[in-house]
C-alpha cells in the first residue's frame, strides 16, 4: 500500500466541480448559508446577494398581494404537493389555517427538518436557508387571518422552491463521465491513485497511450481518405464548371413553375367544380329534412287520433295500466331513438367538416410533395393526384407510397447520409485550420499587448524626464534672477563709491586723498572680481540651458520616430487582424452554407429555426 505522502496530484478535471443548478420559478435564488457572498464569481451560477436590496425585496413581496400571481404560485404548490402524494390542498382566496400549518410542517418534513412546535422552529428554518423577505414571529399565531395570507403564501412558495432544487439535486444522478472518455480515465486512474494500486495506474496509462496510438492512426488514414476526397472533389467542381449555366437552370425552373401554374388553375377550376355539386347536395339534404318534417308532423297527427280514438274506447284498469306502460316504454324509445339520431347527425356533420379540413391539408402537403420531389428530382416525374371518391390510401393519394415513393426516397435518403458524412469531415478539417488561426491571432494579440505595455513605459519615462527638464529649468531661472538683482545692487553699490571718492578727492587732502584712492581701489578691484563671477555664472547657465535643450529635442525626436513606429505597427496589425477575421468569417460562411446546402429545404428550414 502507498503511503499517504504520494506524488501523484490528482487531474485537472476535478479541481473545479460545476457549480449547482438555481433554483426555478422565482426571483430571488436559493442560497446556502454556509457560502458566501465572494462565491458570485466567473465559476458560480449564483448571483451575488449584494444587489438584492431592501427594494427589490419589497418589489419581491408585493407581488405576492397580486391574484393572478397568488394563484399561479397556489397552483405551483398544490402540483408540487400532488406529486409528493400529498393529500393537502390549498384552495384560494383564503385556505384555512390547518391547511396553512399542515403545508408548512410537510414542506419541513421535505426539507429534513424535524418540527415539534411550529412558531419556534420555522424562523430558524427560514434563517438557515436565507429567505430574502422579513418575518414576524407573531403572525405564525394566526395563520388563516386574511390579511397574513400573502405573508404565508411567499413563505410557502418560497419553501417549495427550495424542496424542488433539493429533489434537482438528489435526481441528478447522472455522471460526468459517462459521455467523455477523457473524463473516464481520469476518474479510473483517480480511484487507483487513492487505493494505491500503483499496477492498475500503470496498466491504464499504457492501455491509454495504446488508445490514443490507435486513434492518431486512425486519424492519419482519415486524413489520407480526405484528401482522397478533397482530389475527387476538386474534380467534381471542374465538372461542375462545365456543366450548365445558372441561367439555363433558372428557365428550366422557371418553366416548370409556369407549368405548376398551370395546374394550379386547372385545381382550382376543379375545386369551383366541386363546391357547387355540394351546394347541390346540400340543397337536396334540404329538401329531404323538409320532407321528413312533413312526414312527423303527419305521424303526429295520426298519433293524436290514435290517442283519441282509444280514449274513446272502453277498457278495464288493469288493460289500461298495461296500455300506459307500453304507451311509455315506445316513448322512451323514440326519445333515445331521436337523441341517438341526433348523436349521430352531429357526428356526420363533424366527419364531414373533419374530412374536408384533412382532404384541404393533403392537398397542400401533396402541393409540397410535388414540388419537392420535382426539386430533388425523385423517380421518373411522377407526382400526387388526390382522388376524393377513393376508398383506399393508394386511390386517394393517385400513387402507391411503398412501391414507387418509398424506395425512391430511401436512396435519395443514403445519398444524402454519405454527403453528409463528407461534409462533416470536411467541417472538421475547416475546424482545424480555424483553430490554428485562432492560435495565430491570440499570439498576435500577445504580441501587441507586449508592445502597448513598452509603449506605455516609454511614456511615462519621457513624462518623467519632461518634469526633470522642466524643475531644471525652473531652479536655473531662479539662479538667474538671484544673481541679476545681486549683480544691480553692486552696479548700484559702486556708482555711490564712485561718488563718494569724487568728492574725497575734490574737498580731502593730498594724504587724505592718497588713502581714500588705495581703498577705491580695493573696491573697484572686488567690483571687477564680482562682475567675472557674473560673467562665468551667467556663461555656465547659457551652457546649462543649451545642453539641456539638446538633450529634450534628442528624447523629442526619439520619442517621435518611437510613436510613429508604434502606429504604424498598430495600423498593420488592425489590418492585418482585419483580414484575419474577414477569411474566418468567410470560410464559416462558406461553410455553413455548404453544410445547410447538403440537406433537403425541410431540414434546412429546422436548421434554420433551431438558430
Amino acid at each position: 500500500m502507498r503511503g499517504g505522502g504520494g506524488h501523484r496530484r490528482p487531474k485537472d478535471s476535478f479541481a473545479n466541480p460545476q457549480p449547482p443548478p438555481t433554483p426555478l420559478d422565482h426571483h430571488n435564488p436559493y442560497h446556502r448559508q454556509q457560502q458566501r457572498d465572494s462565491d458570485a464569481s466567473f465559476v458560480s451560477s449564483r448571483p451575488s446577494s449584494v444587489g438584492i436590496g431592501r427594494n427589490s425585496s419589497n418589489f419581491t413581496f408585493d407581488q405576492y398581494k397580486d391574484h393572478r400571481y397568488q394563484s399561479s404560485a397556489v397552483s405551483t404548490i398544490n402540483a408540487f404537493l400532488s406529486s409528493h402524494s400529498s393529500n393537502l390542498f390549498l384552495k384560494l382566496p383564503f385556505p384555512s389555517a390547518k391547511d396553512i400549518t399542515q403545508t408548512l410542517a410537510f414542506l419541513m418534513s421535505c426539507l429534513d427538518f424535524t418540527s415539534s412546535k411550529l412558531e419556534e422552529d420555522l424562523p430558524f428554518v427560514l434563517r438557515s436557508i436565507n429567505y430574502p423577505h422579513k418575518l414576524n414571529k407573531s403572525i405564525l399565531r394566526s395563520p388563516g387571518t386574511p390579511h397574513q395570507w400573502p405573508t404565508f403564501l411567499a413563505i410557502i412558495h418560497w419553501l417549495v422552491q427550495v424542496a424542488m432544487f433539493n429533489d434537482h439535486l438528489g435526481s441528478d444522478s447522472t455522471s460526468f463521465a459517462d459521455h467523455n472518455p477523457l473524463h473516464s480515465y481520469a476518474l479510473d486512474s483517480y480511484s487507483h491513485y487513492i487505493t494505491g494500486d500503483d499496477d492498475s495506474v500503470e496498466k491504464l496509462d499504457r492501455d491509454w497511450l495504446e488508445k490514443l496510438e490507435r486513434e492518431r492512426e486512425n486519424s492519419v488514414e482519415a486524413t489520407k481518405a480526405l484528401e482522397a476526397n478533397a482530389t475527387e472533389l476538386e474534380a467534381k467542381l471542374e465538372g461542375l464548371k462545365s456543366a450548365p449555366s445558372q441561367k439555363e437552370v433558372l428557365e428550366k425552373e422557371k418553366g416548370m413553375l409556369e407549368e405548376d401554374v398551370v395546374k394550379f388553375h386547372e385545381m382550382i377550376g376543379k375545386f369551383k367544380e366541386k363546391i357547387a355539386e355540394l351546394e347541390r347536395d346540400l340543397e337536396m339534404k334540404e329538401k329531404e329534412l323538409e320532407e321528413k318534417v312533413v312526414n312527423k308532423n303527419r305521424i303526429c297527427e295520426e298519433n293524436e287520433d290514435l290517442k283519441k280514438r282509444v280514449q274513446q274506447q272502453t277498457f278495464n284498469p288493469r288493460d289500461v295500466e298495461r296500455m300506459k306502460r307500453e304507451l311509455q316504454a315506445v316513448e322512451r324509445d323514440i326519445g333515445e331513438a331521436e337523441l341517438e339520431r341526433n348523436s349521430w347527425e352531429e357526428k356526420s356533420w363533424d366527419l364531414d367538416a373533419t374530412l374536408g379540413h384533412k382532404f384541404k391539408e393533403l392537398e397542400t402537403l401533396a402541393m409540397e410533395c410535388n414540388q419537392l420531389m420535382r426539386r430533388l428530382k425523385i423517380g421518373d416525374g411522377f407526382h400526387y393526384n388526390l382522388n376524393a371518391d377513393g376508398s383506399t390510401p393508394a386511390e386517394v393519394m393517385g400513387i402507391d407510397y411503398k412501391s414507387t415513393v418509398k424506395p425512391a426516397l430511401e436512396s435519395f435518403a443514403e445519398d444524402i447520409k454519405k454527403s453528409s458524412l463528407t461534409k462533416l469531415e470536411e467541417l472538421i478539417s475547416i475546424q482545424q485550420q480555424s483553430s490554428d488561426i485562432a492560435a495565430k491571432i491570440e499570439e498576435k494579440r500577445k504580441t501587441l499587448a507586449r508592445l502597448e505595455s513598452q509603449i506605455n513605459e516609454m511614456e511615462g519615462q519621457h513624462r518623467l524626464l519632461e518634469n526633470d527638464t522642466d524643475k531644471y529649468t525652473y531652479e536655473c531661472a531662479t539662479e538667474a534672477k538671484r544673481m541679476v538683482e545681486d549683480l544691480k545692487m553692486e552696479a548700484h553699490n559702486l556708482d555711490v563709491v564712485e561718488r563718494e571718492a569724487a568728492d574725497i578727492l575734490k574737498w580731502g587732502s593730498v594724504g587724505m586723498g592718497q588713502y581714500v584712492l588705495y581703498g577705491c581701489h580695493l573696491i573697484i578691484e572686488d567690483l571687477a572680481s564680482y562682475g567675472f563671477v557674473y560673467k562665468t555664472s551667467k556663461q555656465k547657465l547659457e551652457e546649462a540651458i543649451k545642453q539641456s535643450e539638446a538633450e529634450i529635442q534628442m528624447c523629442a525626436c526619439e520619442l517621435i520616430t518611437l510613436v510613429d513606429t508604434v502606429s504604424k505597427f498598430k495600423e498593420y496589425m488592425r489590418s492585418k487582424l482585419l483580414e484575419i477575421k474577414t477569411d474566418v468569417s468567410e470560410t464559416a460562411t462558406a461553410l455553413s452554407d455548404t453544410y445547410r446546402g447538403s440537406w433537403p429545404p425541410q431540414f434546412a428550414v429546422v436548421l434554420d429555426a433551431n438558430k
